[in-house]
């Protein structure tokens, strides 16, 4: 059970910390349906990030990646790429920071929660939960690395309920947090969101260091 969890965890922490999913979330509960778009936008993300990983999984053993060398190759080499993929990342978000004190610069279909539908809400969250390079090669990666330490089906199913939890608590907290406090929680939810305005560009050039010397890490070994 420890081994799955374990596979897991490191990929699941870096879904949860996705600043602007989280900007986008929390401009979901300052709209007008906040109630209903919050938990929507919650939903989109949840099912996203579960049928990626649990695809990854099924994949990935069917092709016996704990046993075939060459599946369990692929996957390696696969997790190597994505490792210089993401070191290749943090140097370019590095760059491209604001200013000390700036905002980084917010996708322009910000603009435009307020007005959303519970439709667009979940579509929302299902585009940037699926759809996010940093969060689907995560998503796909934590299935694999799932498959390749063959667990039980019931270690598989804790470990995968574990994922989808841990990879969306940084969205489902701030959903939780306006439905119990209501108005009250709106001052400490806006001064998130400008938290990770300003310091979103430093954020993700600390994860995507992390995470890229992590993966090729842990892929040279089984390439060598």
């Amino acid at each position: 059970m420890a081994e799955g969890i374990s596979a897991v965890l490191t990929y699941a922490i870096g879904v949860a910390i996705s600043p602007t999913p989280i900007i986008a979330g929390i401009l979901m509960l300052f709209s007008a349906r906040a109630r209903v778009n919050g938990p929507m936008f919650l939903a989109g993300w949840v099912f996203a990030i579960g049928a990626l990983s649990a695809v990854a999984y099924f994949l990935a053993d069917a092709g016996d990646a704990a046993t075939d060398e060459t599946t369990s190759d692929t996957i390696s080499w696969g997790r190597f790429a994505v490792g210089v993929l993401f070191l290749l990342l943090a140097a370019k978000q590095w760059r491209s920071r604001p200013a000390p004190g700036a905002q980084s610069e917010m996708p322009k279909w910000m603009a435009g929660i307020d007005s959303f539908s519970p439709g667009k809400a979940l579509t929302l969250g299902l585009i940037v939960a699926g759809v996010n390079p940093k969060n689907l090669l995560l998503s796909l990666g934590a299935g694999a690395a799932l498959a390749q330490v063959a667990p039980t089906t019931s270690e598989a199913v804790v470990s995968w309920v574990v994922f989808v939890v841990v990879g969306s608590v940084t969205i489902a907290g701030p959903v939780v947090y306006y439905l119990v406090g209501g108005e009250k929680a709106r001052a400490a939810l806006d001064s998130m969101k400008l938290w990770l305005a300003v310091n979103n560009a430093a954020v993700m050039t600390v994860l995507f260091l992390f995470f890229g010397v992590k993966l090729v890490a842990d892929a040279l070994p089984a390439l060598g």
